[in-house]
């Protein structure tokens, strides 16, 4: 029934992810079923196929950028929409089973993200090690423990569920790295407007028409929309085709971004909505303020600047 809080939630497996530590987050999650997905796609399958309320999976990386997967997943199929971003810090470790010495090791299991967040360390200290890329951090610590491979980059708690040795931990080249994560469930009534949303979208563009990509941008630009962020994915349908994904702020219930929903609608060959959701909240320090919008940008700005139109066609003219 639209409305009744998700008990059944799937995750990109297997158990021991970063993906498992972030929907442990969500409080609904803690409180219902959590299942491990073999992949991405199969863990928004069983969505589509309403064998779960909600998937959780990786959507970008701060090091790694983009999870091209996940996008594909979304801009095909049914449709599903995002109803809650997590953001998590990582922490990456090298795992091998008990008694393994680093000397021993020729080859080493990574989930591509993680590879790419440490290839400086790999470089500087394993760097005879064939890296094998696997479909998951979980995956990567599961076949070190079979001895599948030498070694694993994985989370620390891959490597302590999987009875792994930490020959380093802290190796991801930056420290800070986060992953974004995304909560999508089958559409429905998105959740009411908090004021601090992202709205998401996936955007294919007129390919015969001359500055399209610009008329996308300036239906945001004008209505003082902030995009936050613009990715491209190929179609698949042939070279130079692209979908554009799309994070801007606002929700789909707020006047202003409504109008450039509509704006995109009449200018692209076609717009799927992805969603509009709470942005992932931060601690904030004591005596932070939020940031004012810039000067005409404001929400008062523009009931104020309506308002004056309403007075124009009415005849008035103060």
């Amino acid at each position: 029934m639209p409305g009744t809080p998700p008990t059944r939630f799937v995750y990109l497996g297997p158990e021991g992810t970063f993906a498992e530590q972030a929907l442990r987050t969500v409080p609904a999650a803690e409180r219902g079923t959590r299942t491990p997905a073999r992949s991405v796609g199969e863990a928004l399958e069983s969505v589509r196929a309403s064998e779960a309320d909600a998937a959780l999976v990786p959507l970008e990386n701060s090091i790694g950028g983009a999870v091209g997967v996940t996008l594909d997943e979304l801009a095909e199929g049914e449709p599903l929409v995002i109803t809650r971003e997590v953001i998590l810090p990582v922490e990456f470790v090298l795992g091998a089973r008990p008694g393994t010495s680093p000397e021993e090791i020729r080859s080493v299991a990574a989930h591509p993200q993680a590879s790419t967040q440490c290839r400086g360390w790999l470089r500087a200290h394993l760097p005879d090690a064939v890296v094998v890329d696997v479909l998951s951090n979980g995956a990567a610590a599961a076949g070190a423990a079979t001895g599948e491979y030498d070694a694993a980059i994985c989370a620390p708690i891959g490597a302590a569920r999987h009875r792994l040795a930490v020959l380093a931990d802290k190796i991801a080249d930056h420290p800070d790295a986060v992953t974004r994560f995304a909560l999508l469930s089958r559409p429905g009534p998105p959740p009411p407007p908090t004021g601090d949303d992202l709205t998401s979208l996936a955007v294919y563009i007129a390919h015969d028409r001359v500055g399209a990509l610009l008329s996308v941008l300036m239906e945001l630009a004008v209505r003082g929309v902030n995009l936050t962020r613009i990715e491209s994915r190929p179609t698949g349908e042939a070279l130079g085709r692209y979908v554009f994904f799309l994070d801007c702020t606002g929700h789909v219930a707020e006047p202003r971004l409504g109008e450039a929903l509509q704006g995109l609608r009449r200018v692209c060959a076609q717009v799927r909505f992805l969603g509009s959701y709470p942005r992932h909240r931060w601690a904030q320090p004591a005596g932070d303020r939020p940031i004012p919008a810039p000067a005409g940008l404001s929400d008062a700005d523009y009931a104020d600047a309506a308002a004056w139109l309403a007075r124009l066609r009415a005849g008035e003219l103060s």
